[in-house]
């Protein structure tokens, strides 16, 4: 859908950019799936350097880096109405998807808190593994969909940007 009017290379490039955060995001998610099938590490090696990086960081900044980060693109990109709505809508879609992995963080601490399966239990490894294939899925897919000038339409979660984003 790109109603909203043309979109030009480098909006498209800008567009794609804060998928980034999901995706170095997700990578903890993976650590089963990548132990099984160790091609997929060696196609997702960039997200693993990115991810070093981002941890620099996060560390840097007493482990307030990611909140940082969320906050800056909000209140940088998505608030400003200068920018195009395109590049606004992928990044709020962004920090969609980067909460929607904090909130499954925070659900896998606590199942684990309580001990209501094994740590590394088969119940434990397959959420994990739903929510890394989940997010790289909807991360790709948007990013695929970014990169061809179109809005990337994710249920739920588009209806929830477009309401953010005017």
């Amino acid at each position: 859908m790109s109603w909203r009017g043309s979109t030009t290379v480098k909006d498209r490039i800008f567009a794609c950019l804060p998928y980034l955060l999901p995706l170095i995001e997700v990578v903890a998610f993976g650590e089963y799936l990548l132990s099984i099938f160790p091609v997929l590490a060696v196609v997702l090696a960039p997200l693993f350097v990115l991810k070093e990086v981002y941890d620099i960081i996060d560390q840097g900044l007493f482990g307030f880096g990611g909140l940082i980060i969320l906050f800056a693109l909000l209140m940088l990109v998505v608030r400003n109405e200068r920018l195009p709505h395109f590049i606004r809508f992928n990044t709020m879609q962004a920090i969609l998807l980067d909460i929607v992995i904090i909130l499954c963080s925070i659900l896998l601490t606590i199942i684990r808190q309580l001990g209501l399966v094994p740590a590394n239990g088969l119940a434990t490894q397959t959420l994990a593994t739903t929510i890394f294939l989940g997010i790289l899925a909807a991360s790709v897919y948007s990013i695929v969909q970014s990169l061809l000038g179109r809005y990337a339409e994710i249920p739920a979660i588009s209806d929830a940007v477009y309401m953010q984003v005017r």
